[in-house]
Order: C-alpha cells, then structure tokens, then sequence
C-alpha cells in the first residue's frame, strides 16, 4: 500500500532560528470536543468557552509555558476541539538546536513540552500527533490572527473544526 504524501508544512528557505511570532494550532486527538462546551451568544451575552477538567489542565500548561526560555505565549484561545496560541520567539531565541533534527527547534520543543505535560497531568492522550504552524510575517498578519484568535468563540459553527455531534 502507496502511502499518501504529505504537503511540506515548512517554508522553503526560511530560517526558524529567527525571533519572531508563530501562529499555532494544536487539535484533540480525533478532534473530539474534551476541552469544554462554547456558551452565550444572546443578545446580552458574548460567547465564551466553559472549560471542562481537561481544558482547565490545558490553560494550566498554557499560562505555565513561558517557563520555557525564549518563547513566550503571546495569546491563546482554548475551543472545544483544538488551540490556537500566538508564540514569540524572543532575544536569545534558537529556532533550532545543536541536534540536526529540525524537531529540536524551540518551537516544536515548547509544543512536545507542552503537549507531554498536558498529557501526563491527564493521564491520557490529549492532542493529535501533529500541529499546524504558520510564521507570522507582519504586523497586518498579526493583527489579522489576533482578531481571528478573538472571534473564534463566537464564530464556533463556522469553524473548519466544528463538530456539530461533539456540541
């Protein structure tokens, strides 16, 4: 059996060593809705996400983050399913490491941490193998993902996530 082909998730020639601002999205495994329920939305009621045990342990891990040296949560927002988080690569930053393996790079480190820590405290697997990540280039494409990270709440049913069975 041919395996499928997997798009590089990485751009071609950019150094990942550079300080800078990382868009990251971590989904659950099999995108099951673990980390809470949205509610609100009424006339007087903005949505908001209610976290479950999960989702507290989740924010617990992502609050406790900038521990890791150099990289600091810039904003996050916690869904039923997945995270979305803003990640700064800051002065002294090593977007890679010693080791030649580009997995080593201070990003995917602060990202396996996290994901280990969440997982252990749980006592189960809590996210997928995999992550999606974007470099965030300017300040309009920072401002753009802020106000997408902001929304997301009140845009659940449009979400390329969404569940409607998980609701």
């Amino acid at each position: 059996m041919e395996l499928p082909v997997r798009k590089p998730n990485r751009i071609p020639r950019f150094d990942y060593s550079t300080p800078g601002a990382y868009f990251i999205t971590i989904c659950t495994k099999d995108r099951k809705s673990i980390f809470g329920h949205i509610v609100g939305g009424g006339a007087f009621d903005a949505p908001d996400m209610v976290l479950s045990d999960t989702g507290r342990i989740v924010e617990k891990f992502i609050l406790s983050g900038n521990r890791i040296p150099n990289v600091r949560v810039d904003k996050y927002v916690i869904m039923p399913n997945h995270i979305h988080m803003i990640l700064f690569g800051e002065d002294g930053f090593d977007g890679t490491s010693k080791a030649p393996s580009p997995t080593n790079a201070a990003i995917p480190h602060f990202v396996s941490t996290f994901k280990c820590f969440c997982h252990r405290q749980a006592g189960f697997t809590i996210f997928q193998r995999s992550y999606h990540d974007h470099v965030i280039r300017n300040d309009k494409d920072y401002l753009k993902i802020w106000e997408y990270i902001d929304s997301n709440p009140a845009k659940w049913e449009e979400d390329c996530f969404y569940k409607e069975a998980c609701v």
